[in-house]
């Protein structure tokens, strides 16, 4: 127990506890249940990374919980039911209004089918919540049958049979009274809630998929989430802070792969004027370079206007870009300006001089190539008001800047998406950020209130951080779009990682990371994304021994022949760590209609020898921290420092 001479010095505080355990009975009958819950297995983390919005795909792994449900309908009732009917009911879990619309439309005996249907998920629903406490499982349960399902998950199978009845009852008065449907739709969400007890997402939420603003909403409702920052969330948050450069890279990336929904439709994003100018200032020339990558059909007329439009974008981006690296040295980035070189259809890269591939560039002044022409300036202008001025992305970026970072610790693992910057001799690179020459950790912090700070000041360092050769979440020495529109020689594509993506195959230096950051080598991983891991041509995931799991599987269409797989999800619970590959999803409406689940390749990670509690997470050490208070607080009750409020 604890001294008389702590009790004294925490007085104050255990003065303000004692409003809410006023005895030495109610705090000993917390400290009961405190100790109770440290020895419950902890709870399931989910990581998932480079979601680039695909989120249907992104929606289904939720709902299937990473694949986990229906390895837990598997155990259940492999010896009871077939394989067709388990398939049909975890797509009732999944997604179980339109489920349920194909099964009144088919099935003879529904009275039937609900009440064996019921049984089924409450005992589905048990096994899913027999890792938390009642309290817990309470607080997650549906408004509408929250005493109902917990008396349901609260029964005693084969305690003497003395409620069988009861139970039986509450089962056919839910059908009875029309409410099976209602019923099951709140407890197939129940089981997604208790499957996936935290998510943490790994960056890049934006671009390339159709529907970003999707996945926001969705990660908005969950229960329990935290975000690192990727460089294209990084770069949402800079154009939804102001920054042109980065306004004019957010609607580039969707005209080129033809999502211009998530602009005008998510965000109230206004391109008529964009579209306008572009018509009327582009000829019908080769537009190859800019021809947008659609996976949907098109008119012939609208692919040219959106070529038109992505051209022009380019075109004002290259120019906003170069007047802010002139505006900012800092950056060291003066070798980038390379529209500036522009002369007599050629353009100087590190000394070398290239041809361009496309001449006609109407708005381009050869005498001073990045001066915005009025028309340029106007578009840019009155895309950056939309951009700030939009309730629905600036509320998605506030609810990043709360529930994101650069970097996390979480129960021991170190989260980042991309990586710390380090030197070739495995050195942590020094970086000056606001006047601080700065490395490892205390980077990655002073990065992190950057961000948040540029966000509120124009969004100049967003930009930076997008595409900064020093930034720890781009990493690379250039992002080579111009070469990639302008320049025909393939070897100016080239976009050369750094040191970190090859150092951190050692387990030494993922060792070292890892001591930077304060965590436990011989229990501590490093998690992140940002680099397509190509399984298809045998790259593991898993690197340096186990310390390093790198799960970008490439949840975006744009990078499955890239990768041979559509993303990886990284699942940890109290057993180890497991990670799970996805195959491609095809559809929302083939799974209701045929059953088709996301075929997944789970790998074995690591397991533990001893199974993982509560007290060994950061939550338990929170819980544990309040039970010392508390033996502290009944030693003040009991040397009569503090008066039990009886």
């Amino acid at each position: 127990m604890h001294n008389d001479h702590n009790v004294e010095n925490n007085i104050q505080y255990l003065e303000l506890l004692s409003q809410t355990f006023g005895t030495i009975a109610s705090a000993s009958a917390e400290i009961i249940n405190l100790n109770a819950i440290l020895n419950l297995p902890k709870g399931t983390e989910h990581f998932i990374t480079d979601i680039h919005g695909e989120y249907e795909a992104f929606n289904h792994v939720l709902r299937n919980g990473s694949g986990v449900i229906k390895q837990k309908l598997n155990t259940l009732f492999a010896n009871t039911m077939l394989r067709r009917e388990i398939d049909d009911l975890a797509v009732l879990i999944y997604y179980p209004r339109e489920k349920l619309e194909i099964v009144k439309a088919q099935e003879p005996d529904m009275e039937g089918w609900y009440t064996q249907t019921l049984h089924r998920l409450i005992r589905l629903a048990k096994v899913a919540s027999s890792k938390y406490t009642r309290s817990k499982v309470r607080k997650a349960l549906p408004e509408d049958f929250a005493y109902i399902i917990n008396e349901l998950l609260n029964q005693e199978d084969d305690f003497n049979g003395n409620k069988k009845e009861y139970y039986r009852q509450i089962i056919a008065s839910i059908v009875r009274l029309g409410r099976a449907d209602d019923f099951i739709e709140s407890i197939s969400y129940l089981i997604h809630r208790l499957t996936i007890d935290h998510l943490h997402i790994i960056g890049d939420i934006y671009d390339r998929g159709p529907g970003a603003h999707i996945v926001m909403d969705t990660l908005m409702r969950h229960h329990s989430v935290d975000i690192q920052w990727g460089n294209h969330d990084i770069l949402w948050m800079g154009a939804a802070a102001g920054s042109a450069s980065c306004v004019a890279n957010v609607v580039r990336i969707c005209l080129r792969y033809g999502h211009i929904d998530i602009l005008e439709d998510g965000y109230g994003i206004n391109l008529r004027r964009l579209a306008t100018f572009a018509s009327e200032t582009y000829t019908d020339r080769s537009m190859d370079h800019f021809a947008p990558r659609i996976t949907k059909e098109v008119s012939a007329m609208e692919q040219v206007l959106l070529s038109k439009m992505h051209k022009a974008i380019s075109i004002i981006q290259f120019k906003v870009e170069s007047a802010l690296m002139k505006q900012h040295p800092e950056y060291g980035m003066e070798g980038r300006r390379i529209l500036d070189t522009l002369e007599d259809g050629c353009v100087t890269i590190d000394g070398q001089t290239y041809p361009i591939n496309d001449t006609d560039l109407p708005t381009v002044n050869p005498t001073n190539p990045i001066r915005l022409s009025p028309e340029e300036e106007g578009i840019i202008r009155g895309l950056t008001h939309c951009f700030t001025n939009s309730t629905a992305l600036q509320r998605h970026v506030r609810f990043l800047l709360s529930k994101g970072s650069v970097h996390l610790t979480y129960n021991g693992n170190l989260l980042f998406h991309a990586s710390v910057p380090m030197n070739a001799d495995g050195t942590f690179q020094e970086v000056e950020l606001d006047g601080k020459r700065l490395s490892g950790k205390a980077l990655l912090a002073e990065t992190d209130r950057l961000a948040r700070e540029s966000y509120y000041q124009g969004g100049d360092f967003l930009w930076y951080l997008w595409c900064g050769p020093e930034s720890p979440l781009f990493c690379k020495d250039k992002m080579a779009t111009f070469e990639r529109y302008f320049i025909d020689e393939p070897a100016t594509h080239t976009e050369t990682y750094a040191s970190y993506f090859t150092l951190v195959d050692s387990r030494d230096i993922a060792n070292t990371v890892l001591m930077e950051f304060g965590l436990d080598p011989g229990i501590a991983h490093i998690i992140n994304g940002h680099v397509p891991v190509r399984s298809k041509k045998g790259e593991n995931p898993v690197k340096a021994e186990g310390k390093v799991i790198m799960i970008d599987g490439g949840f975006s269409k744009a990078y499955h022949e890239k990768t041979g797989i559509a993303g990886y999800t990284l699942v940890y619970n109290s057993y180890g760590f497991t990670l799970i590959a996805h195959e491609p999803f095809e559809s929302v409406e083939k799974a209701i209609q045929e059953g088709i689940d996301i075929r997944s390749t789970v790998q074995l990670v690591k397991t533990v020898s001893v199974r993982k509690r509560v007290a060994d997470t950061d939550i338990g050490k929170t819980l544990q921290k309040q039970c010392d208070k508390l033996e502290m607080l009944i030693e003040g009750y009991r040397s009569g420092l503090i008066k039990e409020k009886l």
